[in-house]
């Protein structure tokens, strides 16, 4: 019989995993930080192919991690408590499919070894996604909607 210390931390239950594991279940594809517009009417969340200006698009991490939601108050920060109510994330997202209890994809870098996989499998968002800078008015960020099923 597994005990909990046999079973990698990916596949445990979300509210088992320490907060080194949480940081460590992430991706890292950058999804979460493309810019988003909410239909007012719906509430329907709509995301933009527009990257927030705090990430990087070659690294594909934010520069202010640590300081993110003071810096891009709109920042989308996931978490234990807020993880429920984020029915929008991407159907890819870690958090998302284990709060499912689903299996990781076979392209995550915790179960590949490598993030190169992911990009490779058009994952990340750093590999589609334009600069904040690029679109300044956003009355033109409906012209970027793109489809995160």
């Amino acid at each position: 019989m597994n005990t909990p210390s046999d079973i990698p931390f990916w596949q445990r239950p979300l509210d088992q995993l320490n907060d080194d594991e949480w940081e460590r279940l992430c991706d890292g594809c950058g999804r979460c930080c493309l810019l988003k517009l909410e239909d007012e009417e719906s509430g329907e969340v709509f995301y933009t192919r527009i990257a927030c200006a705090q990430l990087d698009l070659d690294t594909c991490r934010c520069r202010a991690y640590v300081q993110r939601s003071q810096v891009e108050p709109e920042c989308l920060t996931i978490t234990r408590d807020n993880l429920p109510i984020l029915d929008y994330l991407p159907t890819t997202c870690a958090y998302r499919l284990r709060s499912h209890g689903l299996p990781l994809p076979p392209w995550h870098p915790l179960i590949s070894g490598s993030p190169q996989r992911m990009r490779d499998s058009g994952i990340s968002a750093c590999t589609y996604a334009l600069p904040a800078d690029a679109v300044s008015d956003p009355e033109e960020w409906e012209d970027h909607i793109i489809d995160m099923s």
